[in-house]
Parts: C-alpha cells; structure tokens; sequence
C-alpha cells in the first residue's frame, strides 16, 4: 500500500470545490515516470515528462495546474491527477465488482490525449471501431477512458480560479468509469456481438443515465457536477442534477436529441428510487446492488432476429426497469412506483411514455405512482412497442 493525496467525496462542500484533500492507502503495483498500475486500472498522463520520480504519491493540487501556472506548479497538479485518477476508478470499480461478485475487464485511463488538436475540458469512454465517436487512439477492446488536459477556469464565491482539469474532479472520473460497467453488463449497444476492433462509442440516453446515477452512488450526491457547472441553475436539465422533476415529458428521444439530457431523466428516477428504498429501512447498498445485477440481467438477454430490434429495445428505459425489478422482487414494488412518479412503465417504449407524460402535463395532472399490476418477469419478456 502507497501512501496517496486524493480529493475524498465531500456532499455538504461539494458545490464549493472538488472535494476534501485527504491522504488515503492506494493498492499501487507499479509506479513509472508518468503512470501508475493498480490491480483494476492503469492510469498515464500522456503528455511526456517524468511526473513520477520516487518521492511518493503524496502531490499538491495546485488549483488545478494549466498553462498559466509555474512548471513546478504544473508538474505537481498533473502528478496529483494521475493519482486522484487511480483513486476513483479503483474505489468505482471495487465497489461495483464487490457488488457483483466478480471483477470487471481492467481499465486504462489516459490523461491529456488529444491535446494537440485541442484543448477541452471532458472526458470520453472509447472503444476501438469506426463511426461516430470513432477514435483512433483507442486501442483496447475492453475499453479506454480518455481525460483531457484541461481548458478554462472554474470560479466559485470565495474562492480562487481553479482550472478545468478532468483528472482533478471525480465526478467526471465516475462517470466515464460508469460506462465502463456498462459496455461489460447491459452492453447497450451490443458491442460484445461485433469484432473486437469494429466496436461503436455510440452513447444512449440509458448508457449517459446510468453513468450518472452510479456518480451519484460513489459520490453521495444527487447534485454530482455542482461543481463545475453551479453556473448552471438547478432548474435547467444540462445541470444534470438526479432531480425528482425531470419526467418523460422531458425526454426528447430521435437521432438529434442529446443522449446525456435525455439520460437525466432515467438517472433522476433511479435515485428517486434509491431514496424510496433508503426510506423504506433498506440499505443503500442494496438498490445499488439492485441496479448492476439488473444490468448484468438486461446484458445476458440475447437478442432473437434482426440486430437492429435487439438495439432499439436496449434503448428502452422500461426494459431495465423491468430487469431491475427482476434482480431483486422484495423491492420491486418500491422501485417501480418510485419510477412510475417520473413517468416510466413497464413494457412501453420511450416514445410512448414521452407522449403520455406530456399530455398528462398538457392536462396538468400528477405522474402516476402506483406500481404497474404487471408482473416484472412477464414485463421483461416482453418487448416494448417501438
């Protein structure tokens, strides 16, 4: 174990920075000049030079670094991050496996690719292949998280400019680890079924959701890029917050609607549901467990026929919803009523719960929250209308 400087989720400070710096015991097997090797992960800042030079894992933050920082500034900032990095992918992924009760494919992050294009302030999960999101530097078939450098500033009341840099804000780190333990459990686009090297990064709203709501679980806050984005009123969908309004008269659906918008509303129900459980005695842990098992559940449904059915039907909230249901019945009935308050039911397609929540809205009358009579196991079975 390595001793390691880390930023540790903070819920009550977190709209304020982005965490509490804290020192912790990192599982590390291997230390270079730019990266670190844990059992679950390998993390490389690809921007060359010695980050790395024996003195331990222990790195001032330094706001963040960035180019109008000191060299020694910005060496130490962009030391912290490959740790801070390590640290919340391992800790998201021990989690998850620990959940599941076997590990996931080990993950590769890289730090500051693309930068001589660009410079940006996000993060990507990517998958070798072509198409959209294709990308060329990917290269392993069991998937690549890509952190950029950094761009811009973040400017909170009473604090001093902080610079975007992804490795430094977990909630970022979270969620490109969250797509991560999708593509290896409900593989929402099937890329299991396609060569290993012709794999899409095409995202849907259910991959974006539930991406964020597993940020939420490791993070203990629905607000979970309160952040970065506190410029964003809570009010607004782009915020992303996990907020009981967002409905599927939200939801926009169509080949032009942003996935990560579209996803609030799923991820929204999902913690609804979370708390619903949390109320009713039951451990947090539990409706996680809940969620990943109903992953694994909705991945091991092989599609029958042609593939383009198999991939609109894994785009249907109702369909892990139904999955869900399916891992865990004692807490069935909780979890689809809370679901139910956001508008999604079992066995109907996204376009139809979209349609009918607006009119309900048109008519100004409340979402249902009774659980369907349906039975989980029968509403899995059975493909949604398109």
């Amino acid at each position: 174990m390595t001793r390691a400087a880390v930023y540790l989720p903070d819920p009550p400070g977190w709209s304020a920075g982005p965490g509490r710096l804290g020192e912790v015991e990192l599982d590390v097997l291997e230390v270079g000049p730019a990266h670190v090797v844990l059992p679950e992960v390998t993390v490389r800042d690809e921007r060359g030079g010695a980050l790395f030079t024996g003195e331990g894992l222990v790195f001032d933050p330094s706001a963040g670094g960035g180019p109008v920082a000191g060299a020694a500034a910005d060496r130490a900032a962009r030391a912290f991050g490959v740790v801070n990095a390590a640290f919340h992918a391992q800790r998201a992924l021990r989690y998850v496996s620990g959940l599941l009760g076997h590990p996931l494919p080990r993950l590769l992050v890289r730090i500051g690719i693309h930068e001589q294009t660009r410079r940006w302030r996000g993060g990507h999960y990517r998958l070798p292949g072509q198409g959209l999101g294709a990308d060329p530097d990917a290269a392993s078939p069991d998937g690549e998280v890509h952190l950029s450098g950094g761009a811009g500033f973040v400017v909170t009341p009473g604090t001093a400019p902080y610079f975007c840099a992804p490795a430094h804000n977990a909630a970022i780190i979270c969620h490109e680890v969250g797509h991560h333990v999708c593509r290896h459990t409900a593989d929402f686009r099937l890329n299991r079924l396609r060569p290993p090297g012709q794999q899409t990064n095409k995202k849907t709203a259910l991959d974006e959701g539930t991406s964020d709501v597993i940020t939420a679980m490791l993070l203990g806050t629905p607000d979970i890029y309160g952040w970065h984005r506190h410029a964003v009123p809570e009010t607004e969908q782009r915020r992303r917050k996990l907020d009981p309004r967002w409905t599927m008269a939200h939801f926009q659906g169509g080949p032009h609607s942003d996935p990560h918008a579209d996803g609030t509303v799923w991820a929204s129900a999902c913690w609804s549901a979370r708390r619903r459980v949390i109320d009713a005695g039951a451990d947090p842990a539990r409706f996680d467990t809940l969620l990943l098992r109903g992953l694994e559940l909705a991945g091991r449904h092989n599609p029958a026929g042609f593939i383009g059915d198999a991939l609109r039907e894994r785009r249907h909230f109702s369909r892990l919803m139904a999955a869900m249901a399916e891992a865990d019945p004692a807490l069935a009935p909780d979890v689809l009523a809370a679901m139910a308050g956001h508008g999604i039911h079992l066995g109907v397609s996204n376009n139809d719960l979209s349609l009918s929540a607006r009119a309900r809205l048109s008519r100004q009358e409340p979402p249902s929250t009774s659980p369907t009579p349906r039975s989980p196991a029968i509403a899995y079975s059975t493909s949604p209308s398109r």
